[in-house]
């Protein structure tokens, strides 16, 4: 079964200090673009994130956050107690009459008069946080694996469509033929003179070959068939199915400068629109 690459995965987790959640998303990309965001103090474990991402999504846009509020109530930034005490001390040095609060004021907005006491990674904690980091990837595998079923019937739809109108052209080629040769009759009939019919036949058949389409039906009808093969396949198969549509557009291609009928072109036309349909899903499939 194919995979879309759009999806969103979301999981949290309530620690006794702090929620944290995970988030996911990702969008269609022809590689893997991953964007990775966490706080600081989990920094040193992202290369091992990034590895495990990109094995479990293998190709798009993806966005992978990791997002930590604090629920405690105390926190890790604190005043500077000394540092504010040095700058009021400065301060009244220049102005020894200044009220003591407007000091305060002034000194807690001064540089380093808030520190942040550095967090170090609790192997508990960060345990946990895995499962959830899991469970988002799971999540989005399965939004992406529902988006695959939407884009799986959307295909057979468009692909049984393409098939119908060239069986329909092909049911319209024993009257093209006919129209072919009676428009070669009327246009010798006019020009008033005596032909070989034996030459003419000839030369009827050699420019009904060069307007026969039935090589391009067979190859056309064999990429049917081979993009609904590789639809059904195991493995990612996104790139391949844009390889397919582009020979099938050969050959619809093909048929229509051949066609040479008007009731042809615009079943051409037809199959053309439905093969850009294809294209524009194929995009998004893994």
């Amino acid at each position: 079964m194919i995979q879309s690459m759009t999806g969103f995965g979301k999981a949290s987790l309530q620690l006794p200090t702090k929620k944290i959640t995970v988030e996911v998303k990702s969008l269609n990309s022809k590689g893997l673009d991953l964007n990775v965001r966490m706080p600081s103090v989990y920094r040193e474990m992202e290369l091992g994130l990034r590895t495990l991402i990109s094995t479990k999504l293998e190709r798009g846009k993806i966005d992978f956050a990791i997002y930590v509020e604090s629920t405690a109530e105390q926190t890790s930034t604190k005043v500077n107690v000394p540092v504010v005490k040095y700058y009021i001390a400065q301060l009244k040095e220049v102005n020894p009459d200044a009220d003591e609060t407007e000091l305060m004021k002034m000194a807690v907005r001064m540089p380093d008069t808030l520190k942040t006491e550095r967090e170090e990674i609790d192997e508990d904690d960060w345990d946990q946080i895995q499962v959830i980091i899991d469970e988002a990837l799971q999540n989005i595998l399965n939004f992406r694996k529902d988006e695959g079923e939407s884009l799986e019937k959307e295909f057979n739809l468009r692909i049984g469509n393409i098939r119908q109108f060239m069986n329909d052209t092909l049911a319209l080629d024993p009257e093209r033929v006919q129209a072919i040769k009676d428009r070669l009759q009327t246009a010798i009939s006019e020009l008033q003179v005596n032909v070989d019919e034996n030459r003419f036949e000839q030369e009827l058949i050699y420019y009904l070959e060069k307007l026969d389409i039935t090589e391009e039906k067979v190859r056309l009808g064999n990429h049917l068939d081979y993009f609904i093969e590789t639809l059904n396949g195991s493995e990612a198969n996104g790139r391949k199915l844009g390889f397919i549509t582009q020979e099938m557009g050969r050959e619809i291609n093909t048929m229509g400068s051949k066609s040479n009928h008007a009731q042809m072109q615009k079943l051409v036309v037809m199959m053309k629109d439905e093969l850009e349909k294809i294209k524009e899903q194929v995009l998004n499939v893994l």
